[in-house]
């Protein structure tokens, strides 16, 4: 007698409750297909851009990894698709194009005059 497949449920997630916050606009530069590959993997995971990076943040700052193999395997396609090259290798030595540096060291402000 044939009492049918058993097929193993998964766990039934919780739902946590929504946290409020208070977002701004901010106008953050960034390298043209890096900007791209995030656009199309928040698209891809129906977010919008800045939920995306908002988790990957959050993620990083407790020394988490934001993204699992299948969301890995697809930034590997959507990083070839846009021809990006770059890797963590070229964190904080990326240079733009046509930009003049600064005169004035990074991090370093302005000595005020002194009254008197």
């Amino acid at each position: 007698m044939y009492s049918g497949t058993q097929v193993p449920m998964k766990r039934k997630l919780i739902a946590k409750p929504k946290l409020q916050v208070e977002r701004i606009q901010t106008g953050v530069r960034m390298e043209k297909r890096i900007l791209k590959v995030l656009k199309a993997l928040a698209e891809y995971h129906d977010l919008t851009l800045g939920d995306l990076l908002e988790g990957i943040v959050l993620h990083a700052f407790d020394g988490e990894r934001p993204f699992g193999p299948a969301s890995l395997q697809r930034i590997r396609d959507l990083k070839r698709f846009y021809h990006l090259d770059l890797d963590s290798s070229a964190s904080h030595r990326l240079v733009e194009v046509g930009v003049r540096p600064s005169r004035q060291p990074k991090n370093k402000t302005p000595k005020r005059k002194r009254r008197g």
